[in-house]
């Protein structure tokens, strides 16, 4: 039979905070939850002001890359390495937006070569052009 002794009964005395821990992070959970909805508790009322219509509309080029591997920018048809001193005219200009219609069986590297064009022309706006899901 085992004996207890004053060092192992100082063992037994001490306090579990697992339980403690678990506690304080629901709550941590709780508020981080929350306290973007109380951010936005706060009624006011904005003032009013008259913006005037811009009168140039941002550009936004159009590159197509067909099935075929075929490029075209605005509806003219061009080679890959004419794209990217095209592109640098643009950008010259303005900061110009690139939309990107690249069909479906396009190849995978014709369309990262238009990317990697896009970017030595350095333009940072671009985005893919898809048409919405037909309910099949």
């Amino acid at each position: 039979m085992a004996m207890f002794t004053e060092s192992d009964e100082a063992l037994a005395s001490e306090i579990n905070v697992t339980p403690l821990v678990d506690v304080m992070l629901v709550l941590l959970t709780v508020f981080i939850v929350t306290a973007p909805l109380l951010m936005n508790a706060v009624n006011v009322k904005l003032p009013e002001a008259s913006a005037q219509v811009a009168l140039t509309a941002p550009k936004t080029a159009h590159i197509s890359v067909t099935d075929a591997g075929q490029i075209m920018l605005d509806q003219q048809v061009l080679a890959l390495e004419k794209l990217t001193p095209a592109l640098g005219l643009l950008k010259q200009d303005h900061d110009p937006a690139v939309e990107i219609y690249a069909d479906e069986h396009a190849q995978y590297g014709m369309v990262a070569k238009v990317l990697a064009a896009i970017q030595r022309a350095g333009i940072t706006k671009f985005s893919f052009v898809m048409s919405p899901e037909s309910g099949k």
